[in-house]
C-alpha cells in the first residue's frame, strides 16, 4: 500500500504543483459544486498510477484542481463505494495521498435518504456524527504509521470549529441547515421499511453508502472533516416510496447551486484561517 501511495502522490505532485491545503469530495448528481471552480487541471482517475475508477452514474471521475470562493482548491469530482467491490482501505488511498501532498482539510458532500422526520427532500444537513452499519474499516491490516496511530479517536471526527463555521455560513446565506447523524450502509440495495425503523431507531438522521470509509481515513491521517448531505428523498418506514437513481440524481443537482453557495461562503469566512 505504501508503494502505491507514493507512487500516485508522486505523479499527482508532478501535475498540480502547489498543493491546496482543502480538498473536496463530490458525490452522485453533486457535480455540479464544482462548476464554480476556475480549474487549472483536470485529470482523470483513471490516468492517476493505483486511483480507482468511478463506476456509479452521476460520478464525473476526475481529478481537478483551481480555485473556488477566491481559494485554492483539490476536487475529487466522484468517490468509490464498497458495493462498487472497492476494499476500505481502496477508498481510502486518495485521502492519503491528499494528505502526503499537503492537504490538511477535507469537505465531503454526498447525497443521503432521509429517516428524520422532520426533514425534506432537497434539504442540506450538517454531518455531525455517523454510525459505521458496513462492517468495514480502511484501517483494517497493518497500520501506516507514517501517517497515524493504530487506534485514532473518533470521538470529533467531523471538527466541532468547522461545524460552526459551515452553521454561520448558512446564517449568512439565509439558507436552513439540518444537522445529524450520519448512518452508512453497504449497499447498493436500498433499506427495507424494517431497516430505515432500526436505522432511526438507533440514531440516525440519514442513510447513505459513502462519506464514513473517507472520514475514518481522514481523521487517521490527521485531516480536519467537514461533511454536507443532500438530502434526496425522505424514508419513512410506514409510507414507503419507491426511488430510483435517476431520482436521486435529479434531486441532487437541484440542490447543487445552493450546496456551492454554501461551500462558498464557508471558503470566505476563512480569510485569516487556513485555507
Amino acid at each position: 500500500m505504501e508503494k502505491k501511495l507514493e507512487s500516485a502522490h508522486r505523479f499527482l505532485a508532478q501535475e498540480i504543483g502547489r498543493t491546496p491545503r482543502v480538498a473536496m469530495i463530490t458525490g452522485t448528481g453533486l457535480n455540479a459544486v464544482t462548476e464554480a471552480l476556475e480549474v487549472d487541471a483536470r485529470i482523470p482517475y483513471a490516468a492517476i498510477p493505483h486511483f480507482p475508477v468511478s463506476t456509479t452514474d452521476g460520478h464525473r471521475g476526475t481529478l481537478a484542481v483551481g480555485t473556488f470562493a477566491g481559494k485554492r482548491l483539490i476536487a475529487l469530482e466522484g468517490r468509490f463505494h464498497l458495493y462498487e467491490g472497492y476494499s476500505a482501505a481502496e477508498i481510502a488511498l486518495p485521502i492519503r495521498v491528499m494528505r502526503l501532498l499537503g492537504v490538511t482539510h477535507l469537505f465531503i458532500s454526498s447525497a443521503a435518504g432521509g429517516l428524520n422526520p422532520r426533514f425534506n427532500p432537497g434539504d442540506l444537513m450538517l454531518i455531525t456524527d455517523h454510525i459505521n452499519l458496513t462492517g468495514k474499516s480502511p484501517l483494517t491490516g497493518p497500520n501506516l504509521e507514517t501517517l497515524g496511530p493504530r487506534f485514532p479517536d473518533l470521538t470529533k471526527a467531523y471538527a466541532p470549529d468547522l461545524q460552526r463555521l459551515a452553521s454561520a455560513a448558512a446564517l449568512e446565506e439565509r439558507m436552513e441547515l439540518q444537522k445529524g447523524v450520519y448512518a452508512a450502509v453497504h449497499g447498493p440495495h436500498l433499506e427495507t421499511p424494517s431497516e430505515t425503523r432500526y436505522l432511526r431507531l438507533i440514531g440516525g438522521d440519514a442513510v447513505g453508502m459513502s462519506t464514513v470509509m473517507e472520514t475514518i481515513a481522514a481523521v487517521h491521517c490527521g485531516l480536519k472533516v467537514l461533511a454536507i448531505a443532500v438530502i434526496a428523498n425522505v424514508n419513512r418506514p410506514d409510507l414507503m416510496e419507491e426511488i430510483s437513481l435517476d431520482d436521486v440524481i435529479t434531486r441532487a443537482n437541484q440542490a447543487s447551486p445552493r450546496l456551492a453557495r454554501l461551500w462558498g461562503r464557508i471558503m470566505n469566512l476563512t480569510e485569516e484561517g487556513p485555507f
